[in-house]
């Protein structure tokens, strides 16, 4: 290594939560440190410990996945006291704070949200918000991702999840970590009072098309533009979508391993 690196251990095993209270808890996003899903995220883990970090990217990072920034160098800003911002994706806002912020004092806990819109189904792939909590998963560090689903037109409802979320960050500390498992949770364009309840769900699926503009630039180049997605959910019974849609806040486990292994077992007959 060069003069003045740090290196992120990634540890063999999951680290434990023993006392919520006294835990140390890293709070990012992937809307940027301005957003108001983050103070609302904020808030909620001072609600449930006295040691909370915020360090989320300078500016907004949707979609951006599992991004990891190589090819340029990253800077970290002082926002206030435990409070930083990255100039980077979701996924270095972890590694920059458990490999130089926090390298003393490794968090025990990761939240990463309250995201502006839903989370669920195969969008889990391109979720910034998401990708947090799953690099925090590899460095062995309990992780759950949240976000709020908000109807076309209509303000987001921030006091759903201020109102739910220390409930489900408490109940699944209790429950205990699987290995390699994160917890993304997505609540419903619903006012706390008109939430059903809380359903322990699979992934849902989407049909639909991704729309790309084409058009030119004042020299006649031409140049392109992803616009927005043409989605029709699969309502599959017990999904992510389908409890989200029915007014529940919905909470699915995430393994890291992607192997489909009933499909492994079929290719070790032709192999």
């Amino acid at each position: 290594m060069s003069e003045g690196s740090h290196s992120v251990v990634i540890p063999g095993k999951t680290r434990k939560i023993t006392d919520l209270s006294n835990a140390r808890i890293l709070v990012t996003n992937d809307d940027g440190i301005q957003a108001p899903g983050l103070k609302v995220l904020e808030a909620i883990a001072k609600s449930l410990s006295d040691d909370v970090w915020v360090v989320a990217p300078e500016i907004e990072q949707s979609a951006m996945s599992h991004a990891l920034t190589l090819r340029r160098p990253l800077q970290i800003k002082a926002c206030g006291e435990k409070r930083f911002a990255i100039d980077g994706t979701p996924t270095d806002c972890v590694v920059l704070s458990s490999g130089i912020l926090m390298k003393d004092h490794l968090p025990d806990l990761v939240l990463s949200g309250v995201n502006w819109g839903s989370n669920m189904g195969d969008d889990v792939t391109y979720s910034g918000t998401v990708a947090a909590a799953m690099e925090a998963t590899l460095l062995g560090i309990p992780a759950i991702a949240f976000s709020l689903s908000v109807l076309e037109g209509q303000d987001p409802l921030w006091k759903t999840a201020e109102t739910h979320a220390s409930s489900i960050v408490q109940r699944l500390v209790g429950h205990g970590w699987p290995e390699q498992c994160l917890f993304n949770v997505n609540f419903p364009a619903l006012p706390p009072e008109n939430v059903l309840g809380i359903r322990a769900v699979k992934m849902g699926h989407f049909q639909g098309a991704i729309n790309v503009e084409s058009t030119q630039d004042p020299k006649q180049r031409p140049y392109y533009w992803i616009g927005d997605f043409e989605q029709k959910a699969a309502m599959e019974e017990g999904t992510d979508i389908a409890v989200l849609e029915e007014g529940f806040i919905s909470v699915t486990p995430i393994k890291m391993n992607l192997t489909d292994l009933a499909e492994l077992k079929r290719l070790n007959h032709i192999f």
